[in-house]
């Protein structure tokens, strides 16, 4: 591949927006490669989707930002005095979020992705916003009760406009589906499962033989919006919750109550978790407090929020379920806000935990062999991508129903970025854009 570093190198980006991750590829004649991030520990290819804010007086509007595993070590450095967001790209189809309130100022879901985009430009060396052509991922499904696709789209399309005027957006499995293609020379029908943070996709592709005037064929897809972060809640929801008041009541005049099961929910979602640091949340929370039957509980979830202990919860759950990935038994510890947990797991009570999850991935699944009007046979190879996908009972759910040998893997968190970068160089463009 020619130095794209160079003015007269053009070059496709492949972006994969991710829930927890991004990453971006750069292709050039049909070659992709990563594209280098800067890191506080050297380049790397994936970015933590990930903002931190700071009250900064020489800055202008006098609030600062960082974003990716900057914003991480911005955060470790200074904790209360930081507010972190993580997996935001769940509220972008979510017509109930219309600003978070950070340090007294309102951003917008485009504000915070503009944000973010811009300091993974500038990590680019500038790469990231010199590319002539721009494929950006999206979900099938996105994440979300009722997630309107329209308003993610426009969301979306604000986000993305300092990359340039010719950008596209495609399926985040379709991206996978065209790197999958790049190592086979035989064609074949394969269904491509993508597990990320906040969405499960799937893509049914036909791929003809190198040489053939249209490699790759869209077959018919389906999704959901539940992956990663969904088996995250359930693992706080048992562990975490419990100490935290969840099933307790309070008193209201003659009344006894349970406590409303909103602010659990915003509690076990990584996207809201950090939101519900604000004047109008807390001040319910201390009301609640006074009235609670177990004021303790109470106190400790505001004690979590107001100490911005966030990340450091999503970073216990996330090394408790790699663990359950490797062996039969984990355990998770957990520190802060007045809470000490430690709490042995088992792989089997993590997977019932999770059982109404895997039920409806199973149902969009089906869907998209019912769309593509095909059987589990006429399948020849089922390509796993995604972080999630390496949950073992996700790939159970996958070698019970088509066999371990048609199972195929690699590239988890790169595949769909290398794919979206060689789709930007197709004629046919048009026939792969959501």
């Amino acid at each position: 591949m020619s130095d794209p570093h160079s003015a007269s190198a053009p070059f496709t980006l492949g972006l994969d927006f991710g829930t927890t991750n991004s990453v971006a590829a750069m292709a050039r004649e049909g070659i992709s490669e990563l594209l280098p991030l800067q890191s506080p520990h050297g380049p790397d290819a994936a970015f933590r989707s990930a903002l931190c804010f700071w009250e900064e007086d020489s800055v202008a509007g006098g609030i600062a930002a960082e974003a990716g595993p900057w914003a991480i070590a911005e955060y470790l450095e200074y904790p209360q005095g930081s507010r972190f967001l993580q997996s935001f790209k769940s509220v972008a189809a979510n017509p109930s979020f219309e600003h978070a309130t950070i340090f007294e100022r309102r951003y917008r879901f485009e504000d915070l992705g503009q944000t973010f985009l811009a300091k993974m430009a500038a990590r680019s060396g500038g790469l990231l916003e010199r590319a002539s052509r721009v494929v950006v991922g999206r979900p099938v499904e996105y994440a979300g009760y009722r997630p309107d696709a329209a308003l993610a789209r426009q969301r979306y399309d604000l986000m993305f406009a300092k990359l340039g005027t010719d950008v596209h957006y495609v399926y985040e499995p379709l991206g996978a589906a065209f790197s999958y293609a790049s190592r086979i020379s035989e064609p074949a029908t394969i269904l491509v499962a993508d597990f990320g943070g906040g969405t499960s996709d799937f893509s049914a592709v036909r791929i003809e033989a190198p040489g053939a005037a249209r490699r790759c064929v869209p077959l018919g897809h389906a999704g959901v919006g539940i992956a990663g972060d969904r088996f995250d809640a359930r693992i706080v929801d048992q562990l975490v919750m419990p100490l935290l008041g969840k099933g307790t009541s309070y008193r209201s005049f003659d009344k006894v109550l349970e406590i409303p099961r909103g602010y659990f929910a915003d509690f076990a979602d990584w996207s809201r978790l950090a939101l519900m640091r604000n004047r109008r949340t807390i001040a319910e929370l201390e009301k609640l407090r006074k009235s609670a039957l177990d004021p303790a509980a109470i106190g400790r979830m505001i004690a979590v929020i107001e100490e911005e202990l966030g990340f450091q919860l999503h970073e216990a759950v996330g090394q408790v379920k790699r663990d359950l990935s490797a062996a039969e038994h984990a355990s998770f510890r957990f520190t802060g806000g007045g809470l000490s947990i430690e709490a042995d797991v088992t792989r089997a009570q993590f997977e019932s935990w999770i059982a109404p999850d895997i039920a409806r991935i199973e149902e969009a699944v089906d869907r998209v062999l019912t769309v593509a009007a095909i059987g589990s046979r006429e399948i020849d190879r089922v390509f796993l991508t995604g972080g999630s996908s390496l949950t073992p009972r996700v790939r159970r759910m996958f070698t019970e129903r088509f066999g371990d040998d048609r199972i195929a893997t690699g590239g988890e968190l790169t595949s769909i970025a290398h794919g979206l970068a060689l789709i930007g160089e197709q004629d046919d463009l048009a026939a792969w854009s959501a």
